[in-house]
């Protein structure tokens, strides 16, 4: 009893604190000693940040004990968290640029004018249409709405650069988090506000376009570079006379070449073998390394975090190397496509993130515990976009979960990757065993962190072996390649592989393969030069299998650095976990 009525008195005297000091709910502002750190997962396989949940609940239970009116009265915002605040225009800075690009204010144009976001009424639903297979009077149209964007005044934040200052704003460190002076600014990458926050931002240019035009109908195309005819930049966009035409692409990629969405990896192979391990690679991203949102959504990102918590399987593969097989190289930043702060410059980042859009809403309709998150940090981010009629709009991403509120779908095209399941050939499945026993007299044990300036290879422990199908469906057995330190004015790229004699010959389409780190050229910590710090998590219960690797006590994880600049690259730690 006395040790209860210890906790009473000292729950009695934070919480007149709370009262007293009307402080925001951001978790530095509250004393550590009372910070509750909570490792339970939500309903929806979301790790809640660090102090986060167990202060909503200390507060919530709080309530309970001296009332709502009690606890709550003076600021409501203490009985929830911190979903992420769409931003301060009038607070937008120069973006910082990496060295050698073009400078640009990426500010849009401030307005104090808000006002929330309605979904809008619709008949029949707009159709985005395969790229590939468009005729030329939807094309003649396209290319004329995208001349009127860009014949708009320069001011006028509908004009198609004003347009491109967006992303760059939200992803170049632009933009300070609201209400957070000591956070990073805000980004839009590597997290789980990455899918809806870029949703949005194709709805409102689609019906800018579609304004400027007078077709309510109007709807972007998507570039189906995940099924083999339209594994090919679209012609449409190579045209110099269009409007859809942008010089600072890569001159090799341009058609008939076929994309490669592990990112020019692969020189050499044949046509037939790159559009298999492209299928192959979409196979593994949207199934195998995307068993639960966190996977292939990313990482939960709230008010007052650092950025970049972790990316996504799409997110890494392939969106960011569709981004980097684009951009010219012969730019300092592999502008515009391969560097964030200048990609929507681009029409064809349009048509790119159309594609990525796509998937996201296939990826809801796979089965198992592919479902959006619950969480609602996740669910009432807010952010602010300018409509068709140049009003500035706040939005949240719980208005944009599903496309249809939106008022559109995509064209009905196969998904031939959904049976594109990587297997192992007859030689990997005679030599894993074999390989995994004389990997230490080779390989050696390096001590983390490491710099990834060379393959490296290292016995990680399974926390357990042997699991039933039905401990597999529960939790997905996860790698997490942590604390990973990179310059955020490189493109950096390092393969990850399990069980693997050859590293550095294996395609995407072997088993070993479990997946890889990509990260383009950005920087958004304005005025800091400071790395970015992240994490990679990947999905390994299918390459156990296809290994026959479920009985052993632990597995060798090989990371193979592919940009060319390893020494740049620093490594954590490697551990296996489990995610439900």
């Amino acid at each position: 009893m006395a040790s209860q009525a210890s906790f009473l008195s000292s729950a009695s005297s934070f919480t007149t604190q709370i009262i007293s000091t009307q402080k925001p709910p951001h978790s530095r502002h509250f004393p550590k000693k009372i910070s509750c750190k909570s490792n339970e997962i939500d309903g929806n396989n979301t790790q809640q940040n660090k102090s986060t949940s167990g202060r909503r609940d200390l507060l919530i239970s709080l309530g309970g004990m001296y009332g709502a009116a009690t606890s709550f009265a003076v600021d409501p915002r203490l009985a929830i968290a911190n979903p992420i605040q769409a931003p301060d225009l009038s607070k937008c800075s120069p973006p910082e640029i990496p060295e050698g690009g073009t400078r640009s204010n990426c500010c849009p144009p401030y307005n104090s004018n808000i006002i929330d976001f309605v979904p809008p009424r619709h008949g029949p639903l707009r159709v985005r249409p395969a790229a590939h297979l468009v005729d030329d009077e939807y094309l003649k149209k396209y290319e004329k709405a995208i001349q009127l964007m860009r014949a708009l005044p320069e001011d006028d934040p509908r004009n198609f650069m004003q347009q491109s200052t967006i992303h760059c704003s939200h992803c170049d460190g632009a933009l300070p988090q609201f209400d957070e002076p000591t956070a990073d600014p805000l980004q839009v990458h590597h997290s789980w506000i990455f899918f809806p926050w870029h949703r949005l931002y194709l709805y409102f240019h689609e019906r800018i376009l579609g304004k400027l035009i007078g077709d309510d109908s109007f709807a972007i195309p998507f570039w189906n570079w995940d099924t083999p005819d339209g594994m090919v930049m679209p012609a449409f966009y190579t045209n110099k006379s269009s409007a859809l035409y942008n010089k600072n692409r890569n001159p090799e990629h341009l058609p008939p070449a076929t994309i490669d969405l592990d990112g020019k990896q692969h020189p050499g192979i044949s046509k037939y073998e790159l559009i298999e391990d492209n299928l192959i690679t979409m196979y593994r991203q949207m199934i195998s390394n995307g068993k639960t949102a966190r996977l292939f959504m990313g990482e939960p990102y709230r008010a007052g975090d650092a950025a970049s918590p972790g990316a996504g399987a799409l997110e890494n593969v392939p969106h960011d190397t569709v981004h980097d097989w684009i951009g010219n190289p012969a730019n300092k930043n592999s502008e515009d496509m391969g560097a964030l702060y200048s990609s929507a410059r681009d029409p064809i980042f349009y048509g790119h993130h159309a594609n990525v859009d796509r998937l996201w809403s296939v990826w809801t309709t796979l089965g198992g515990k592919r479902r959006n998150f619950k969480d609602n940090d996740w669910l009432d981010a807010s952010f602010l976009f300018y409509d068709e009629n140049a009003q500035l709009v706040k939005v949240k991403v719980r208005d944009c979960i599903d496309s249809k509120n939106l008022g559109y779908k995509y064209q009905d095209v196969e998904n031939l990757w959904l049976k594109k399941r990587p297997r192992p050939t007859a030689a990997s499945a005679a030599t894993n065993r074999a390989s995994k026993k004389k990997a230490p007299k080779v390989l050696g044990e390096p001590v983390f962190p490491i710099t990834l300036n060379k393959p490296v290879s290292v016995f990680v422990k399974r926390p357990k072996k042997g699991r039933s199908q039905k401990e597999k469906e529960d939790e997905e057995e996860v790698l997490l390649v942590k604390d990973i330190v990179v310059s955020r004015f490189e493109f950096v790229k390092f393969d990850v592989y399990i069980n693997s004699p050859e590293e550095e010959k294996l395609r995407p389409s072997a088993s070993e393969f479990a997946g890889c780190f990509v990260s383009l050229p950005h920087k958004h910590v304005h005025g800091k030069k400071v790395d970015l710090k992240t994490n990679l998590r990947l999905g390994i219960t299918d390459l156990l299998e296809d290994l026959k690797a479920e009985d052993d006590d632990s597995v060798v994880v090989t990371l193979v650095p592919r940009s060319g600049n390893g020494d740049k690259v620093k490594v954590g730690g490697l551990d296996i976990e489990f995610s439900s």
